[in-house]
């Protein structure tokens, strides 16, 4: 029984981590209430970094080029496709001037690194205000460069986006990769609103080309195959020069994975960048997911003796209680409310595949960008 005593105070204070978490950091940019912006003119330089996407470019560069802004450049990236990205690239160039084609080689020394045909397209970038989204992705509205511009406000140099991916029905899968980025898009807003910003998401990211220099660009990570959008707003991200842009015309939305071992070894690039983040930031993080993965095994463990079952049912309920509102209102705000009903089972999902994710990640690591 002293065991027990001690899971059980164990689990009471595990479930007041998690309450802190959500009540303190997330709830955040849960409850924030939008702010009037003011739109800027000044000329953009639009980045896409793209490998092998020939189909991809074809269906979404339109929606980039048609967007509603006076003075923008879209500087398409070629990083050594084996397909017809290149040639389809030259299309879309005889036909819309506002297009800078650099076209990247594999070098010995840089094979297979996104950072480096990055830094080739910031480099032939003419304009210092700096957007960034995908080649498998696309803006929701003609309207998304002026609205994260409009983030560039007075000593402003970064400004955090919200990717989002498209709604394909009936999929479960499709469903937990919506959840991962609503929890992830809850945490890197929330953390930014509090002043201490430390990701962004390479989809939709603005940031000046000064900056990028002043940080003598990627040169701090670029052993790290990952990391071109999280690493570098890790590193200069400040609570004085980060905005957020959360207007629903702002999101850009990507196309999903279809498998589940496809989306794992994209996440596996994702997370594998994480070690690199600050020691604050990794504590934070850290504290979080393990408390979140010791709420469910500790509480089932208790529930399971029924030692002192009434206690932990309530907990249970007000921990999920609290997380069903704050991650409701995120939900909403990012339009994603279909996912609030599944909160529970798509967490524990979450935590099992990111556990499978750190445990892969410590056996091997991964080696490409794409």
């Amino acid at each position: 029984m002293v065991v027990l005593d001690i899971i059980f105070y164990s689990f009471v204070a595990i479930v007041f981590i998690q309450l802190f978490y959500y009540l303190v950091f997330l709830r955040a940019f849960a409850f924030i209430k939008p702010k009037p912006v003011q739109p800027q003119d000044f000329p953009v330089s639009v980045v896409v970094c793209a490998k092998n996407e020939e189909e991809n470019l074809k269906q979404f560069l339109p929606s980039i080029l048609n967007q509603d802004y006076p003075n923008f450049q879209v500087v398409l990236i070629n990083d050594a496709s084996a397909d017809e990205t290149l040639s389809v690239i030259e299309e879309f160039a005889e036909q819309h001037s506002c297009i800078k084609i650099v076209d990247v080689k594999n070098t010995e020394a840089f094979w297979a690194n996104k950072k480096y045909a990055l830094t080739l397209g910031i480099k032939a970038a003419k304009h210092d205000h700096l957007l960034f989204i995908d080649a498998d992705c696309k803006p929701v509205s003609n309207t998304w460069i002026s609205e994260m511009t409009a983030g560039f406000e007075t000593d402003k140099s970064i400004v955090l986006g919200y990717g989002a991916y498209s709604k394909i029905k009936n999929s479960f899968l499709n469903k937990l990769i919506r959840f991962e980025t609503v929890l992830t898009a809850s945490q890197y807003f929330s953390y930014a609103k509090m002043g201490i910003p430390y990701m962004g998401v390479g989809r939709n990211l603005a940031y000046t080309k000064s900056l990028f220099f002043e940080a003598n660009g990627f040169i701090n990570h670029m052993n790290v195959r990952s990391g071109d959008d999280d690493l570098f707003v890790n590193q200069m991200a400040t609570s004085k020069n980060t905005s957020l842009c959360y207007a629903t015309e702002s999101f850009t939305e990507s196309v999903p994975k279809k498998t589940v071992a496809a989306w794992f070894r994209q996440k596996r690039r994702h997370v594998s960048s994480a070690k690199y983040y600050k020691k604050g930031h990794q504590f934070l993080l850290g504290v979080f997911y393990i408390s979140q993965l010791l709420f469910w095994v500790v509480g089932i463990f208790l529930l399971s003796f029924l030692f002192h079952w009434e206690i932990v049912v309530g907990l249970f309920a007000l921990r999920l209680l609290v997380q069903w509102i704050i991650i409701g209102q995120t939900a909403k705000k990012l339009n994603e409310s279909d996912l609030v009903i599944l909160i529970p089972l798509l967490e524990i999902f979450i935590i099992l595949t990111q556990l499978v994710i750190f445990i892969s990640n410590k056996i091997s690591k991964p080696r490409t960008w794409k």
